[in-house]
């Protein structure tokens, strides 16, 4: 069974064909592109986020332990931004950037940072171009409550 897709975009065709050995009777047409198909690009396109927005494909070290240990922090370093864009990033114009875009626009910037017994200050500078964007973000991330541990 072969599934195909007809697209014009400006200036070119993009035809798509989904080859597939289920039967109408268990996934229809739709379903099985939109849902399926399309699903499995877009975790591609994750893959590929985490290899060159947050250099998991570096693993140049000479044991196996330290390239082990760089994958994990890659994959740390994608929860993290998952969780942000997840929390803090709804309702920004960052809600669907890509992790590079996030690591260079909104963490990547310098900013003074005081710390007090109940507070922690951070301080940007006035002529930062992100700095709504910014108050927006904390004021999400405000709203969830830091995790505690169960009982």
């Amino acid at each position: 069974r072969v599934i195909g897709k007809a697209e014009y975009l400006p200036g070119k065709a993009n035809p798509r064909f989904v080859v597939t050995n289920l039967s109408p009777r268990d996934a229809d047409a739709q379903y099985l592109y939109e849902d399926l198909y399309c699903a499995r690009g877009e975790m591609e396109n994750r893959i590929k986020e985490q290899q060159l927005g947050l250099f998991a494909d570096r693993t140049s070290s000479a044991t196996l332990r330290a390239n082990q240990l760089r994958l994990y922090f890659s994959s740390f370093a994608y929860v993290l931004l998952h969780g942000l864009r997840r929390l803090g990033l709804t309702g920004t114009a960052f809600a669907k950037a890509q992790s590079t875009t996030i690591r260079l626009k909104l963490l990547k910037i310098g900013a003074r940072l005081h710390l007090t017994v109940r507070k922690v200050w951070l301080s940007f500078s006035e002529a930062s171009p992100y700095a709504s964007d910014i108050a927006q973000i904390l004021a999400n991330l405000k709203q969830h409550p830091a995790w505690s541990p169960p009982g």
